[in-house]
């Protein structure tokens, strides 16, 4: 399968899970034990139809919510019936209307969300999506057995979404259970959604029911890419940078590093990307894949003149690798389903660059009714509105 996308809908990137050596695994943790009591929701999740949770189940979606609250309880509910449209046996629905402080719902909860699946309290689903991003996912990663997750996610071929704040799991994920994940849509970023969009739900269906994905990339910068394969791996730049020399920190030798951000100036950017090269993890990799920035009318305080191609380039020089940007993916509406830690191979193409990803898990669409993810036509969509800038605040 090959996605062609044009500048403005650059096409995203993949992950290999490589020969690196990855973190060893450690022993089974023990959760917090002072529980928060948790305030019940005003709005209780309609009753999901009664489905089977056995493990053979090929439709079944285990929600899990480790970052922040969602504000909009209908809009939860509107998420909840499109996937369930779509043939998704949904397990944990409540996780999406909880809410303690900030987050969504105390840290005994929140881990109880991925460690009843790592310890075989429930059985193990075939998705494991994230409900929203925000922050809080930090403070559940030394409670989580990782190592068993990974090795169930394995056996089952557990396909795993998430992106921003979700990309602490992610990485914890990778470092740990050595099972890779997706970067794609979570139920309150994009499947809630009055009108979801189009090209994200069209890259959701053919990404995950396809063995392989290509995506190119139109020129979007001076240098050229390298032929290199390896684990592309990564996420959200700010995350990342905050587990270096911790134990949930990839050892990834000779990947491709996707990074991506929102709202950040360009020195921001350099200051976390200098961090990566400092502990050196720049210089163990091949290339460095940027996705959208949403850099926008962001302009650096003391010199306009200082921009994100300003941070590639020296980032690129002290590094010694190659920094590529334009990768379709990031804090936008318009977001390419593509794994994180499996293989991928970067090659040149023509004037821009092309990532083709392997080795990852896949739904049956036999099993599913996927195009229901699908928005209607244009012209039964009158009385929806929406906003036409190229974002995603609700991550």
């Amino acid at each position: 399968m090959t996605f062609l996308v044009s500048r403005r809908h650059l096409l995203r990137q993949a992950a290999v899970l490589g020969s690196g050596s990855l973190l060893a695994a450690c022993s089974s943790p023990t959760p917090p034990s002072a529980r928060t009591v948790t305030p019940q929701p005003a709005h209780k999740p309609n009753p999901m139809p009664q489905q089977s949770q056995t493990a053979s189940s090929q439709s079944s979606l285990h929600l899990f919510a480790s970052s922040g609250f969602c504000e909009d309880s209908s809009r939860v509910q509107n998420g909840l019936n499109r996937l369930q449209s779509a043939g998704f046996s949904i397990d944990n629905p409540q996780a999406a209307f909880r809410r303690f402080q900030r987050f969504a719902g105390s840290d005994a909860e929140r881990i109880a969300d991925l460690q009843d699946v790592a310890t075989g309290r429930i059985a193990t689903p075939k998705v494991l999506m994230g409900v929203r991003g925000g922050y809080g996912a930090a403070r559940l990663l030394p409670h989580i057995d990782w190592v068993q997750l990974g090795e169930r996610m394995r056996e089952r071929q557990t396909l795993l979404f998430g992106f921003s704040d979700v990309t602490a799991i992610q990485m914890a994920l990778l470092a740990k259970g050595m099972m890779p994940s997706f970067a794609g849509p979570m139920l309150y970023s994009e499947f809630a959604k009055p009108q979801p969009d189009t090209y994200t739900m069209e890259s959701f269906i053919r990404t995950t029911t396809a063995p392989t994905l290509t995506v190119n990339v139109a020129a979007y910068s001076a240098q050229r890419a390298p032929q290199v394969d390896g684990i592309l791996w990564g996420g959200n730049l700010s995350v990342v940078a905050s587990l270096v020399g911790t134990p949930y920190m990839p050892d990834v030798q000779g990947g491709l590093l996707f990074l991506e951000d929102v709202s950040e100036q360009p020195y921001r950017i350099e200051r976390m990307l200098q961090t990566l090269h400092l502990a050196g993890i720049l210089r163990r990799q091949r290339a460095i894949i940027l996705g959208d920035f949403r850099m926008g009318n962001i302009r650096d305080s003391y010199d306009s003149s200082y921009t994100l191609n300003s941070v590639a380039q020296n980032i690129s020089r002290i590094a010694g690798i190659p920094v590529l940007q334009g990768f379709p993916f990031g804090h936008i509406t318009n977001k390419t389903t593509f794994p994180l830690g499996a293989h991928a191979q970067l090659r040149e193409n023509g004037a821009g660059y092309s990532i083709t990803f392997s080795q990852y898990p896949t739904l049956n669409p036999a099993d599913l009714s996927l195009n229901m993810l699908l928005p209607p036509p244009p012209e039964t969509l009158v009385n929806i509105t929406e906003s036409t800038s190229n974002s995603d605040s609700e991550f």
